[in-house]
């Protein structure tokens, strides 16, 4: 074989540059592409949550705090007397509350008149449901004999419901070891005669 046979046997078997480039194209296409992976965020990109403004957390707090169906304001409020069966006892369970804690008319004149009335006290038998009682009235305070005095000055020292049976004027300041009666065994009525003048 010739030099010349040979190099044209070459040319012919060997491909150009150009034909490598076009069959390397072929072969990309051919092959099938790689998969796609997820795009992870870097540590520049982190994700983005909505931001919540102070209106929006405050009217949030607000829903949470205020459960459904309770908006109803509560406020305390006088028993109500029922039309019906039931009010006619219910009027009755108040008077009586009134007249058991009520003050006693009786006790704030007499002490009304301990006031003015100088060196004298007034000792009051009284009943209180049935039990007697005595209230010793000085200088305008009340105070009693027969069981511990309140130390609430705005609690009356007998109910209004008590019934005053008789009334002692004595020398004041009262000494149990030694009583001076002005009077004794005066009744309301006959007291009132005592209270008269000294209105005017």
């Amino acid at each position: 074989m010739t030099l010349s046979s040979e190099l044209q046997r070459l040319t012919i078997h060997t491909p150009t540059h150009t034909e490598m480039l076009r069959n390397s194209g072929k072969w990309a296409t051919l092959l099938p592409s790689p998969p796609k992976l997820p795009s992870l965020p870097t540590t520049h990109e982190q994700p983005r949550t909505p931001t919540r403004t102070k209106s929006t957390l405050g009217a949030q707090r607000k829903c949470q705090s205020r459960p459904h169906n309770t908006s109803v304001p509560c406020a305390a409020r006088r028993r109500s007397v029922r039309h019906g069966g039931g009010g006619e006892e219910e009027d009755e369970e108040d008077r009586g509350d009134g007249e058991e804690h009520g003050h006693n008319k009786e006790i704030v004149m007499l002490e009304l008149y301990s006031q003015s009335a100088r060196g004298e006290a007034l000792v009051v038998h009284a009943a209180v449901d049935g039990e007697e009682v005595e209230v010793l009235i000085y200088k305008g305070f009340s105070s009693s004999l027969s069981y511990g005095t309140s130390p609430d000055p705005s609690t009356s020292i007998l109910p209004a419901k008590a019934q005053i049976k008789s009334i002692d004027r004595i020398k004041g300041p009262f000494d149990p070891s030694n009583i001076e009666y002005i009077e004794k065994g005066l009744t309301w009525e006959n007291f009132k005669q005592v209270l008269t003048p000294k209105r005017k």
